[in-house]
């Protein structure tokens, strides 16, 4: 390995790492306890739990059949398709939260059409804080199932194609078996990005206490108040993460080299 490489890659650890130890400098280890155990923080992690699996499950339902015909349409509009559905990733999450509340709150078409006809409405709500977490979390999701169905080819579909296997049980027999490596880490990839959900969940869900107030929301709110519960709920969110990625990462790997 070229030595000259060394001193690009501790800048870009040191870029990741030295961000987190400042706020294990700056944590108040001797109020951490009462800090964590706030009832609010307590909520906004209860809450940031749940709504960050629905939208995994979520992201789970819709974008494994998205990924398949991503990979497996052989028409023109594949790629007008694809860069609509990758559009979350480049766009800033507030505009996202924009385009979810002008689409679903009461001014937008279908928040209209849902609070005439059902009296639904879905800005401010928990529902609201997992669409906004799905939408930002499924390209995650969509990209690894591509890419793993579009590396695997489609030979295996085809064999079982010719020996009679229709399309839902080729679906079901052979394709699903080929995406459960991708399928675990573009999971845990979809649940940390929604974890992390800020700028789209404020947006258009609001931040209300126990209702849409995930942990990233009361972090932000804690700053304008009390700077020693934010720093201490930012280190409890990064531990989160730290101990998501690490437990369920390795899993998928394992299925990757299988």
């Amino acid at each position: 390995m070229p030595w000259a490489l060394w001193v690009p890659a501790s800048l870009a650890l040191a870029l990741v790492v030295l961000p987190v130890a400042g706020l294990l400098v700056r944590t108040d280890y001797a109020n951490l306890p009462a800090l964590l155990t706030s009832p609010s923080a307590i909520n906004a992690l209860r809450l940031s739990l749940l709504t960050a699996g629905l939208s995994t499950v979520a992201c789970m339902v819709l974008g494994v059949p998205l990924a398949v015909v991503l990979a497996r349409y052989r028409g023109r509009a594949v790629r007008l398709l694809r860069a609509v559905v990758l559009l979350p990733l480049v766009l800033p999450p507030v505009v996202g939260g924009l385009a979810l509340l002008y689409l679903l709150g009461r001014n937008g078409f279908l928040g209209y059409l849902l609070d005439v006809t059902a009296g639904v409405r879905v800005p401010l709500t928990t529902a609201a804080v997992v669409i906004a977490q799905t939408f930002v979390a499924m390209p995650f999701l969509v990209v690894s199932l591509e890419g793993a169905l579009r590396g695997a080819g489609d030979r295996y579909e085809r064999v079982a194609a010719t020996l009679g296997a229709g399309p839902w049980t080729v679906f079901r027999r052979v394709t699903v078996p080929l995406l459960l490596p991708a399928l675990g880490s573009g999971a845990v990839l979809s649940f940390a990005r929604a974890l992390g959900e800020f700028g789209a969940t404020i947006t258009f869900a609001g931040s209300l206490e126990g209702v849409t107030r995930t942990l990233p929301l009361e972090v932000y709110n804690q700053a304008q108040t009390d700077v020693d519960s934010a720093v201490a709920l930012a280190l409890l969110l990064v531990v989160v993460a730290v101990v998501v990625i690490v437990l369920a990462r390795p899993r998928a790997l394992e299925g990757v080299r299988a």
